[in-house]
């Protein structure tokens, strides 16, 4: 894959560099727009443009982008989607075979093309952030400085202001996440270790994303973080602008988050009730919320086994020793 990645890299920078030279030399007009200088400057970014293309679905570009260039592993893009390794594999397949079978062209796409590709590339980049947010630093770096070429690339698309905003905030709060091995949670962090004038750049290009019309599913996940930065968070306003996101989006992990700020608004009660209806047995943090609620309502037995499946579900050393902490707790 790294070689494959590398050569990828090597020949857009000789598409890049042939175009350059081709437009100092006297040439019919023709020849002149067939090699029109490529108007995305970061070679990554780039490259995600290029592998998400629309002839494909849009699940298998994200999945197929983030195999080959995000440098995550089948398991971790199953995990990223809800399911399993077995089917991302199968997916992963399709999309191969698919590009082999209709001859899809491996070329970076013109200005005109960037708007059709971008839902995929915006994915791809969050995706990436998420995993880089579970405790892979490198990769929440890559993904913020992406974000920031994308903004500058397409400063008219919301969307893409919103994602940047939403990572800029999130990730001005990673030296607090973690203290050595242990997973901090947001009510517990220190915020002296919180990048203030980062979360201020967030919120300055939040501001942009919302004047210039933005109302998608990164804009108000970007206002939830911002509203989370705050020194006494407004839960019920974070509950609604949940409501606003699982209308745009339909996700099932939406709604568990939206339970999540039922609760914290006071109403442990009714957010167990919100979580119980959801489909969500092979997710950890299913589990690990449920735990949470029913300790809440002091039904420790049940909040043991709901922990418990959390602690099957976890992959990571610091979601292993939050949940032994809780079933300590109890």
């Amino acid at each position: 894959m790294t070689t494959a990645r590398n050569r990828a890299i090597d020949r857009i920078r000789r598409e890049r560099t042939l175009a350059e030279k081709i437009h100092l030399l006297p040439a019919p007009e023709a020849v002149m727009d067939a090699f029109e200088p490529t108007t995305i400057k970061d070679e990554r970014l780039e490259l995600i443009f290029t592998c998400c293309h629309p002839a494909l679905p849009l699940d298998g570009q994200v999945a197929l982008t983030l195999r080959a260039l995000g440098g995550l592993e089948t398991a971790e893009i199953a995990r990223a989607f809800l399911v399993s390794e077995e089917t991302m594999k199968r997916r992963l397949t399709r999309a191969k075979t698919k590009i082999k079978a209709t001859g899809i062209p491996f070329a970076v796409p013109g200005p005109r093309l960037l708007p059709d590709r971008l839902d995929a590339v915006l994915a791809v980049l969050y995706l990436i952030f998420n995993e880089g947010y579970r405790g892979r630093v490198d990769l929440g770096a890559e993904a913020l400085r992406l974000g920031r070429v994308l903004a500058a690339l397409m400063p008219d698309e919301p969307e893409a202001h919103g994602l940047l905003a939403l990572m800029m905030i999130h990730h001005a709060r990673r030296r607090a996440r973690f203290s050595g091995e242990d997973l901090v949670l947001l009510d517990e962090q220190d915020r002296s270790l919180w990048d203030l004038p980062l979360i201020a750049e967030g919120r300055a290009v939040l501001d942009r994303a919302i004047t210039t019309g933005g109302r998608g599913a990164y804009v108000v996940q970007a206002m939830i973080a911002s509203l989370q930065t705050r020194e006494r968070i407004d839960w019920p306003r974070v509950a609604g602008l949940y409501r606003r996101l699982i209308e745009l989006t339909g996700s099932p992990v939406v709604e568990l988050n939206h339970a999540v700020a039922l609760a914290q608004a006071g109403d442990p009660a009714a957010a167990l009730c919100a979580v119980d209806r959801l489909d969500l047995d092979g997710y950890l943090y299913f589990h690990s919320t449920r735990g949470e609620l029913l300790r809440r309502l002091g039904r420790n037995a049940e909040a043991r086994a709901a922990y418990l499946k959390a602690l099957d579900l976890a992959t990571t050393t610091p979601e292993r020793r939050l949940l032994n902490r809780r079933l300590k707790d109890l």
